[in-house]
């Protein structure tokens, strides 16, 4: 068990989801706002897409994503900022006589698709560590992709959390971790429910879990009704955890969530266990993560 936790708070997400809830962020101003208001109730890191103001869908903008750091950052440095590496790697399909690409896909190079956070230089960068079926959206990536990204990351100095859906992902990131590309100790993402990745059992986070390199650091989260459950399977493990309405829009049954109240729920269970949850400047000194702004190296702890 882990007696020493930190939170994660995934804001928005990209999924089909703003017009299911009236609380999903979707502004800058609304998701900075969240942003603060997690932090404020006990996440250390938080996890940012952005969408299309206008439209509520999810985007790639530079802009979009500036004006969202730029508004955390002016009311909070301490807050460890988790910028997507996901978007861009959307392949949806018309399937007649022939299987065509749909115009719905969003399929760009390494560097387009994290071109915000080499210009914002976060923390922290996300890396969907291989490819998967989502539904029936092929998200798309291949290790040489994934090579280009992590240096790009290494050259802005940012950390990469591994994100991976099932255990083909843990074996690409082994790989590129020998490569040294990833340094020690790996920082993972355990992601467990998404339509036909791992499912969000105990059996299957624990078969992930030692699946890791050793010495790896790791959180994991469950999607919908599976969220708070996977809080204590992961804390049961040894792992830290992430809620958020990225991945889940209710607080218990028929009740719509918060940003807020979905991290004092987690918070309140952690502690329930046992355990306590960390601060930011707790989690940064964990994972040796820079200061916000300052240009010093984010060399694995």
């Amino acid at each position: 068990m882990n007696s020493e936790v930190f939170v994660t708070c995934a804001l928005t997400g990209a999924g089909d989801t703003a017009g299911k809830s009236p609380h999903v962020p979707v502004t800058p101003e609304e998701i900075a706002r969240d942003a603060l208001d997690a932090a404020a109730a006990g996440a250390a890191i938080v996890h940012i897409h952005v969408r299309d103001p206008k439209s509520g869908q999810a985007s790639r903008d530079v802009a979009l994503y500036r004006d969202v750091v730029d508004r955390i950052r002016a009311s909070n440095t301490d807050l460890i900022l988790n910028l997507t590496g996901g978007m861009g790697g959307d392949l949806w399909f018309d399937l007649g006589e022939t299987a065509e690409l749909s115009s719905n896909s969003d399929f760009v190079g390494p560097l387009e698709r994290v071109q915000h956070t080499i210009e914002l230089c976060p923390e922290i960068g996300s890396l969907d560590c291989g490819s998967m079926n989502f539904g029936e959206m092929v998200y798309a990536t291949t290790p040489n992709i994934l090579r280009e990204i992590l240096k790009a990351y290494r050259e802005s100095m940012v950390r990469p959390e591994i994100e991976v859906f099932e255990l083909g992902h843990i074996e690409i990131a082994r790989m590129l971790i020998d490569e040294g590309l990833i340094d020690s100790p790996p920082l993972f993402q355990l992601c467990l429910g998404v339509a036909h990745g791992a499912p969000a059992t105990p059996d299957a986070m624990k078969a992930m879990r030692d699946s890791l390199p050793p010495g790896s650091i790791w959180a994991g989260f469950g999607v919908g009704r599976m969220q708070m459950p996977m809080v204590a399977q992961a804390v049961l493990l040894g792992g830290h955890v992430r809620v958020g309405l990225e991945d889940n829009l209710y607080l218990e049954k028929g009740v719509l969530a918060t940003n807020a109240a979905l991290v004092e729920k987690a918070v309140a269970l952690v502690r329930a266990m046992g355990a306590r949850t960390l601060s930011a400047g707790e989690t940064r000194e964990l994972l040796n993560l820079r200061r916000a702004g300052k240009a010093t190296s984010v060399a694995s702890a």
